[in-house]
């Protein structure tokens, strides 16, 4: 079997899970397992249908970092349930979903999937990391388009996107993201922070949209380049632009470092985090059978074994 890396975009798939399996499934004690069921066979899916070896469930010990919030105050505000003033600000998560985070854990445990994370990072960051460090080819598995930016068809590192669901996978490479958005996956980051988020509160740069950021990008490359050629007289880069641009400054200041996944995170080596599936076997799967009737896992507990099975 050829070797394969699989880097899950944990948060972003467990919340795909409760949205797409009825909440209405729930363990004896009335608590949803909806998601944790999701998860698992999106797990046993996706490393069956894309041959993966070894498996990360990237995990966000700080969804929204404050070094990204004191260069963007308004990155992912509108997400914000709760701040706290020595640790990570609460996100606004259903509550059904609450209480299913650390079940997931539990059972990600058990099955022995290595779940790893960052202090003061994101899951992205993460996935950028092992991304940037593989000798593997790589399948990076989200719904956030950001992560497009870690595209690399020279390097083997893929994305397979989840947005329009598990039945509509979508698999993108350098081709993919050309024809989506005419940037290469390098410039992906730069034609963002143009462009902005709103999903994310990246404001971008008031009149320049799609369109124009991807015009820009294929002239001058980067946004590096842009603003350079936005001081030279020379460049030919019309006036009205160069005003916008201007009025940009403060945020084009700040604005990659927070767009941009972070690649040099100090994360354990593949080895050390146990990443390669394998069977579980002895009490580990003894306990999973067990919760699976304890907590109404149906066959998904079942269907996560088998594929695991796989990788004897």
């Amino acid at each position: 079997m050829t070797e394969r890396l699989m880097l899950l975009d944990t948060a972003s798939l467990y919340f795909r899970a409760f949205h797409g399996v009825p909440e209405t499934i729930r363990r004896e004690d009335g608590t949803p397992v909806n998601a944790v069921r999701g998860l698992l066979d999106m797990i046993a899916r996706l490393t069956a249908d894309f041959g993966a070896t070894h498996l990360v469930a990237c995990w966000d010990d700080d969804w929204r970092p404050q070094w990204r919030v004191d260069l963007i105050p308004s990155y992912k505000a509108h997400r914000v349930e709760r701040q706290v003033a020595d640790g990570p600000d609460v996100e606004t998560v259903p509550a059904g979903l609450v209480a299913q985070v650390p079940l997931i854990r539990h059972v990600l445990g058990l099955a022995g999937i290595a779940v790893v994370g960052a202090p003061e990072h994101e899951a992205d960051d993460v996935i950028g990391t092992y991304a940037a460090r593989a000798e593997l080819p790589v399948d990076v598995v989200t719904g956030d388009r950001d992560l497009f930016q870690v595209v690399s068809d020279a390097r083997g590192v893929r994305v397979v996107y989840t947005a329009r669901g598990m039945k509509n996978l979508e698999t993108v490479t350098d081709a993919v993201v050309v024809d989506k958005y005419r940037v290469l996956p390098e410039q992906y980051a730069d034609y963002a922070v143009l462009r902005g988020d709103a999903s994310d509160g990246l404001p971008g740069v008031a009149g320049i949209g799609e369109k124009s950021a991807a015009t820009l990008l294929a002239r001058f490359g980067t946004l590096e380049g842009l603003l350079e050629a936005a001081e030279d007289p020379a460049s030919g880069l019309p006036a009205p632009m160069r005003a916008k641009l201007a009025a940009a400054a403060d945020y084009l200041d700040v604005a990659p470092a927070v767009v941009n996944v972070v690649r040099d995170l100090d994360l354990p080596t593949l080895d050390a985090a146990a990443a390669r599936l394998r069977a579980v076997d002895g009490g580990p799967r003894r306990e999973l059978e067990g919760l699976a009737a304890a907590w109404n896992l149906g066959g998904s507990v079942k269907r996560l074994l088998a594929a695991l099975d796989r990788h004897g």
